[in-house]
């Protein structure tokens, strides 16, 4: 993509570990082209250990996420919420759309709206209006307007319901094994809290999404209703 303009990718996620699963592949792919990538964690996800307390797993959650940004050369930001207690409030919607205007994203990407996991389904509320709170001049906030064109809705297998995959992103090779080795930074994406074998089911998956669209690996999202990105491209 040598010449193009570079684009800013903004991920917010509940917890560390959820972007960075479900659309890590296509962010270790853009940040490798040499766009800049930023993900925004509104908790750790500290309450998903059966042996550590939250404190305590909260401090390894917020190193492990710090890892695999490295890994994929991403920027990594905390806002200071409690795993499970997500609120959805005017505070935090604030804080996000603040976040939005500082860093001018091209596209954001977050949680599909319907989940077993509550803090999913919250996420997905508060960047709803944190995306149009940005965008609107007459709010007046330290920071100027910014509208962010594009938003996608990454593939979770807690999000599942309604979700319609219509945008597929291919991914190469090496941003592949990239994404994998970052993925390895999480204990619970190795299998270690509760057995789920997270990184095996993500790679499966890139396969499934991949093989109908003619890639060998692809990660799928789904756009909002009536959105002007409908099976578009992604960066153009």
């Amino acid at each position: 993509m040598s010449g193009e303009k570079k684009s800013h990718i903004l991920a917010i996620s509940a917890h560390a570990g959820d972007m960075d699963l479900t659309a890590g592949a296509v962010l270790t792919k853009y940040t490798q082209e040499g766009h800049k990538v930023t993900m925004l964690h509104l908790t750790p996800g500290e309450k998903g250990h059966p042996r550590l307390t939250p404190d305590e797993y909260r401090k390894q959650k917020i190193e492990e996420a710090y890892q695999f940004a490295d890994i994929i050369g991403a920027e990594v930001r905390f806002f200071d919420y409690k795993d499970a207690e997500l609120p959805v409030d005017e505070k935090i919607k604030y804080e996000v759309a603040d976040v939005i205007r500082e860093v001018k994203p091209d596209i954001i990407i977050t949680h599909w709206k319907d989940s077993i996991h509550k803090d999913h389904s919250n996420t997905y509320s508060i960047v709803q209006d944190a995306h149009f709170y940005a965008a609107l001049k007459t709010i007046e906030r330290e920071l100027p307007a910014h509208y962010t064109r594009r938003m996608y809705f990454a593939e979770n297998w807690e999000d599942m319901e309604g979700f319609e995959p219509e945008v597929f992103v291919d991914i190469p090779e090496d941003a592949f094994e990239t994404w994998v080795k970052g993925m390895n930074a999480y204990a619970f994406a190795r299998g270690e809290t509760y057995g789920f074998p997270y990184i095996e089911y993500y790679k499966a998956l890139t396969i499934v999404r991949g093989a109908p669209v003619n890639f060998k690996r692809a990660q799928a999202f789904a756009v909002p209703k009536g959105a002007l990105n409908r099976r578009s491209q992604w960066l153009d």
